[in-house]
């Protein structure tokens, strides 16, 4: 029987050098899953940087994924936090035809969505929006009538609510019956990120 994909959203904590993202993006090419969404940024930490993936996948294959993704160079720490509780938020800027006798109605539109106007032109402006990926469609939905010129979305950052402890969790399905010692990589200990782990299975995926 063939696995039922969802959304999978992994946090990645990453040493800041070269090749870091082409070689993450390529494991998931190499298995043949698409990569929804994807933001790089710097941390808290110096040199550190998180990665937020959105993946649709299987959930057999989403701890293989997580367990393959922590055994690249320069990765840190990784979690699926799919199932935890958490704030997402993307942004999007939408450029539409604003004519005069449309503009009440687009502010309206705006003021209802809890956006914001960020540039007026003659015939057109530009709507930020920030929020959760389901008021963003909805926003594009709406517009859509009006006459949408040009749109830009951000990837989905994704954080875990309330105050979390350092990575101490137990590992991804696949590794936790192996009888070696466990292994951590070494680099900065970090905060907010998922258990550091190793796969019972190298090359499983």
């Amino acid at each position: 029987m063939t696995e039922r994909e969802k959304p999978h959203t992994f946090v990645v904590y990453v040493e800041n050098k070269p090749g870091v993202l082409n070689r993450i993006a390529s494991l998931f090419r190499r298995r043949g899953y698409n990569i929804e969404s994807l933001t790089v940024g710097h941390t808290e930490r110096p040199n550190i940087s998180r990665m937020t993936i959105v993946s649709s996948i299987g959930e057999g294959a989403a701890h293989r994924v997580e367990a393959n993704i922590y055994k690249l160079v320069n990765v840190l720490s990784v979690e699926d936090v799919t199932h935890g509780t958490t704030i997402s938020r993307s942004l999007a800027l939408i450029k539409v035809e604003a004519p005069e006798e449309s503009r009440h109605r687009l502010m309206e539109i705006v003021r209802v969505f809890r956006a914001r106007v960020v540039d007026l032109a003659p015939r057109s402006l530009i709507i930020e929006i920030t929020g959760a990926e389901d008021k963003i469609h909805a926003l594009v939905d709406v517009l859509r009538p009006f006459g949408i010129l040009e749109m830009v979305r951000t990837g989905q950052v994704v954080m875990r609510r309330g105050v979390q402890e350092r990575a101490e969790s137990s590992p991804p399905k696949g590794a936790q019956d192996d009888p070696r010692p466990s292994q951590q990589k070494t680099g900065p200990e970090l905060t907010g990120a998922g258990a550091l782990v190793e796969a019972e299975h190298p090359g499983s995926v």
